[in-house]
């Protein structure tokens, strides 16, 4: 049976499937280098210090994982064996809440209510006085709804091909929620779509920033953090703070270091709409409890009246797609307008967007090249480019 090490632990970044490679440079650039990838996530190999690190400056991952087991049971006995070896305490403090994600395919063991259950004991016989707050089966990222004032340890427990692997969770909270977003708009977009997004056109805070149709000012602020080079998860905690032993003076210098190195303010305009007064507002309440309100001009205004600022900039937005917000003419209209608008105030400009319908991206008639595809809400999408012609 595997076990992880304090030196050096089986780590694994979770991403949206089809950020993988956005993901991988991240990693590089924060001086971890990524492992094999796979769909919705990328290994590494990390020391607390490390682990600590991709949870506080990686922009694009749901979460990161450390793998603490790995061994084959085909009968129950042998996993209330093995799982009691597991040293459940390195992660679980006395009296501490744990919560259970388990998933069985293809074998023998596929009662995941079963195998819980005696995970669950394994867990509580190692580590006195704590609660089993329920398992999930079958969950992922997207169904979390943990409240951050109950924190409870999350472990991972898969079965496939007979073979068991358990992965302790060292974030907490989903990564996207970096604590700022409160007040939110129609359909909004995950913190970690947008900073994808702005990492796929290559945004590094120094090129100006628009995005007309804002919503909750999402991209907006994640251009912002990255414009200022603010850490996204610096004002928030993580749960491998909360592991018996875990280095608090080196996660606290850690820290620390990050905020360092943040700019005082993004060096080119960023600029966000929306025709909606609730979303221009709830756009300046995140951006202020992001502390970036200083960075944004908030305007509220129609797509068609939008001025963008000086100089060739990217102009980044997520429309609606007309399975969602709006459907049928006003969205191909919607559509058109946004091409018409590029071309006649934003000339020498690079133009990108979500699209989840060929037919839509078709009504810009700009020549469009496909930058990144993912889910959003459920939905395919893609982030579409194009560079708008300079005028003459």
């Amino acid at each position: 049976m595997k076990s992880p090490k304090t030196s050096g632990r089986d780590c694994y970044a979770v991403v949206a499937p089809g950020l993988e490679q956005l993901a991988s440079a991240e990693l590089r650039s924060i001086g971890i280098e990524p492992g094999a990838t796979e769909p919705g996530g990328i290994a590494f190999r990390g020391n607390d210090a490390s682990l600590f690190e991709a949870n506080l400056r990686l922009r694009t991952a749901s979460r990161v994982i450390v793998r603490i087991a790995e061994f084959r049971a085909t009968a129950f006995h042998e996993l209330e064996r093995l799982a009691r070896s597991v040293p459940w305490d390195v992660f679980v403090a006395p009296g501490s809440a744990v919560r259970l994600r388990v998933t069985c395919r293809k074998s023998r063991l596929y009662h995941s209510d079963g195998v819980a259950q005696r995970v669950g004991g394994a867990i509580t016989r190692r580590v006195g006085g704590v609660t089993i707050t329920g398992a999930k089966r079958e969950a992922d990222d997207d169904a979390e709804s943990e409240a951050p004032d109950q924190p409870a340890q999350l472990f991972l427990v898969r079965f496939a091909h007979d073979v068991c692997t358990i992965s302790v969770d060292s974030s907490g909270e989903l990564l996207h929620r970096r604590g700022y977003r409160l007040a939110t708009a129609k359909a909004p977009l995950r913190e970690t779509l947008a900073a994808a997004m702005l990492l796929a056109m290559d945004y590094r805070g120094t090129v100006p920033l628009m995005d007309p149709m804002c919503g909750a000012g999402t991209i907006a602020i994640e251009a912002a953090l990255i414009a200022r080079r603010i850490a996204p998860g610096i004002t928030r905690a993580f749960a491998c703070e909360r592991w018996p032993g875990a280095p608090t003076k080196r996660f606290a210098e850690q820290r620390a270091a990050a905020r360092t190195e943040s700019l005082p303010r993004a060096a080119s305009p960023i600029v966000a709409s929306d025709r909606d007064a609730g979303g221009a507002a709830a756009t300046l309440a995140n951006a202020e409890r992001a502390g970036v309100a200083t960075d944004i001009e908030v305007r509220r205004g129609a797509l068609s009246g939008m001025t963008p600022p000086a100089g060739r900039g990217l102009l980044l937005t997520n429309p609606p797609y007309g399975v969602r917000a709006s459907a049928g003419s006003e969205v191909r209209n919607l559509y058109a307008q946004l091409g018409n608008v590029a071309r006649a105030k934003c000339a020498g400009w690079t133009i990108a967007f979500l699209s989840a319908d060929r037919a839509m991206e078709a009504q810009l008639k700009l020549p469009l090249t496909e930058a990144l595809r993912f889910k959003n809400g459920g939905i395919p999408v893609r982030l579409m480019r194009a560079e708008v012609p300079a005028h003459g």
